[in-house]
């Protein structure tokens, strides 16, 4: 509400759009004044008789006197700094997906929606594709190492696109039918299907050669990783089951009939195929043993569950003894051995793949668990060698390390690889690992030994930069978010909203946009357009200057009072007396600072020398400063330790009571106390 020459001014959307309008002061005579229509007026701000506000990009002013509104046209002469192409330094930050060569050669990174290839030991830095307005997503090699896989935005909707790993020659699109977002494809060790899940929680597997698809999952509760088999005819993945357990299920690509491999009664996942197709192996949260004594206490603690991951096997066909299962008189060691170098060992370069026979009939019987103690248990990647995992320590944010078991009944004690790894990956071929440590990628032998020295192992990315074009960027943002809201958003119809029409209506005002900022609103607005709670735009690649410098605060309302010499405390924030470490910082009883002192200075730098006390207690959160306090008469030291400028008071001055926060004077405030400096 504007007040001006006695009638109130306002801004409403009773004729569809935002407007200008008046009423007297009593609420009657309401008029209209302005009669936009598409654009909403927003932010609108009186003065001497004119509105002045925003209309889509523009400013526009209105006289009351006239009742004439018209564009106010501004022409500005600037270099645009944010819109010049940006190098990115720290690529490493912006790295969304990582994956190795089948044969352990090279790593393919995604980053900032461009895809590039990186040796593992030397070789050239190439970025496979050039597009700077497309963007793409979670590229994989494919199975012949000479191009990849991807999911690329270039036509509107993600397609699954084959791409040159050297970086020459035109991409090819595999499919054309994108209408929702898809995740990462997974091709199978022939290279004729790519199996991939979306976010309508489908499973599909798509034959490269004829582009046709079939959906194989049978409800919409979810999909989670999956795996090929060796021959490339069967596929293990996955699924959320009504009971929202995880299942695991074998899909056969020849015949199309699908095998449960576990029930919907526990959760299993992390799937690894044994290389030579006789077993399959898997994760499985099983060993529920809660840590707490009792459920009833001061505190009413529920269960925990620590270590609760085992590891799994089922025998593929009927009479194969598990490699874990310890010797007796009727299989003695050398003909274990035997057995042992017929799986087929991963130092093998090149093995003949037969087609894997899986006897239905008893599946669910012959599971096994592993030897290997429960624990906290992810990732689980099979070669002929051994198991490899990772292994959480307990603990909230604890470590995480790779794990190794080999395929033997002599020795199942875990191996540490590595410790402290992110997310791990193991090769095609089954003989080289990447994983991810300290922002850092490294590429070792698939041997389930420890390795001394990772020095020379790690992929060089020094160097690694990459240019951006800034509006072609923010283009391309602009469409990823419309889109996104389109596939995340709980209701189909999005409301009711023409959603193509409102991206249409908006999209050529990326054209003006000058800031990352600028972005961030017009996203806002176009999420707005669906008038629902909860949906906000924060974040962003933005641009600032680095001397954001903190103001603590003193715990304390203060006021300028230039005649008293300084500024005089109003009010000192007391903190719940049963939490000291929350103490505001003039609240310290040893100090004797009482409301109505003066603080005079501070570190002898008079008060009323500065624009506000703020400018004195810049980047003094956490350490010691003196303050000169007068109190009646007199003036004396005190040393205080300003807090950080957000300050939270849990009780102090203020009481819970029938849903509203009282003050000691009794005068009722909803919400709750939040202050910043």
């Amino acid at each position: 509400p504007m007040w001006w020459d006695g009638r109130v001014y306002f801004v409403t959307d009773r004729d569809g759009t935002m407007n200008v309008w008046s009423m007297d002061e009593d609420g009657a005579d309401v008029r209209q004044h302005t009669r936009h229509s598409g654009w909403d007026v927003k932010n609108p701000s009186l003065a001497n008789g004119r509105i002045v506000y925003q209309l889509s990009a523009d400013l526009w002013s209105y006289d009351v006197a006239a009742d004439h509104a018209e564009l106010i046209p501004i022409t500005l002469a600037s270099d645009f700094d944010q819109l010049r192409e940006k190098w990115v330094e720290d690529p490493m930050q912006y790295v969304t997906s990582a994956h190795i060569h089948p044969k352990g050669e090279s790593v393919v990174l995604t980053a900032r929606g461009r895809v590039f290839v990186v040796p593992a030991k030397q070789g050239r830095f190439v970025r496979a594709s050039r597009k700077d307005g497309v963007r793409f997503r979670d590229a994989v090699f494919m199975p012949d190492g000479e191009t990849l896989l991807g999911l690329s935005d270039e036509t509107g909707e993600f397609e699954f696109t084959r791409i040159p790993v050297n970086g020459v020659g035109e991409d090819q699109a595999l499919t054309n039918n994108g209408d929702i977002l898809r995740f990462e494809g997974l091709p199978s060790p022939d290279g004729n299907w790519v199996a991939f899940d979306d976010n309508n929680r489908d499973m599909w597997v798509l034959n490269v050669g004829s582009g046709e698809m079939r959906r194989i999952s049978e409800n919409r509760q979810g999909i989670g990783d999956f795996a090929w088999a060796p021959d490339s005819r069967w596929l293990a993945y996955t699924m959320s089951a009504l009971n929202s357990f995880r299942q695991i299920k074998l899909y056969n690509v020849d015949t199309e009939i699908t095998v449960e491999l576990t029930s919907d009664r526990v959760n299993s996942f992390d799937i690894g195929w044994d290389p030579n197709g006789e077993f399959i192996y898997f994760l499985s949260d099983r060993n529920l043993r809660s840590q707490v004594g009792s459920p009833w206490g001061s505190r009413q603690p529920e269960p925990f569950f620590d270590k609760p991951i085992e590891i799994f096997e089922v025998a593929l066909r009927k009479g194969l003894r598990s490699p874990f299962k310890p010797d007796d008189e009727l299989a003695v060691a050398a003909d274990r051995e035997s057995e042992q170098n017929d799986r087929g060992s991963s130092d093998s370069d090149e093995r003949t793949v037969e087609p894997i026979l899986i006897d239905v009939d008893g599946l669910a019987r012959r599971l096994r668990r592993v030897p290997v103690d429960a624990g906290n248990y992810s990732s689980l990647h099979v070669n002929g060698d051994a198991l490899f995992f990772r292994a959480r320590e307990s603990g909230r944010n604890a470590d995480a390390h790779l794990l190794a078991v080999k395929i033997d009944n002599d020795d199942v004690e875990p191996t540490t690889v590595v410790e402290d790894v992110g997310q791990f990956e193991l090769s095609g071929d089954g003989q080289k690992l990447l994983f991810r440590k300290n922002d850092h990628l490294y590429v070792i032998d698939a041997k389930p030994s420890k390795v001394d020295s990772l020095s020379d192992r790690m992929v060089d990315l020094s160097g690694w930069t990459f240019p951006i074009d800034v509006r072609e960027d923010w283009r391309q943002i602009f469409t990823d978010a419309w889109r996104m809201e389109r596939d995340y958003f709980y209701d189909p119809n999005m409301h009711g909203v023409d959603w193509e029409g409102v991206r249409d209506k908006y999209l050529p005002l990326v054209d003006r946009v000058t800031t990352r900022d600028e972005l961030s609103d017009l996203i806002g607005r176009v999420v707005g357009e669906l008038s629902a709670l909860h949906t906000s735009v924060r974040g962003g690649d933005l641009r600032t200057g680095q001397d954001d410098i903190q103001v603590p605060t003193l715990g304390a309302r203060m006021f300028r009072d230039p005649a008293a010499g300084g500024y005089r405390i109003d009010h000192i924030y007391q903190t719940d007396p049963d939490y000291p470490d929350e103490m505001s910082p003039l609240a310290d009883p040893d100090l004797g600072i009482d409301i109505g002192d003066v603080i005079t200075a501070v570190n002898g730098v008079g008060t009323l020398e500065v624009t506000d006390i703020g400018a004195l207690l810049r980047h003094q959160a956490g350490r010691q400063v003196l303050l000169t306090v007068r109190s009646g008469g007199s003036a004396r030291d005190a040393i205080v330790v300003p807090a950080s400028n957000e300050y939270s008071l849990r009780y102090g001055d203020w009481e819970y009571s029938r849903r509203q926060l009282v003050d000691a004077a009794g005068e009722g405030k909803i919400g709750y106390v939040h202050l910043r400096a």
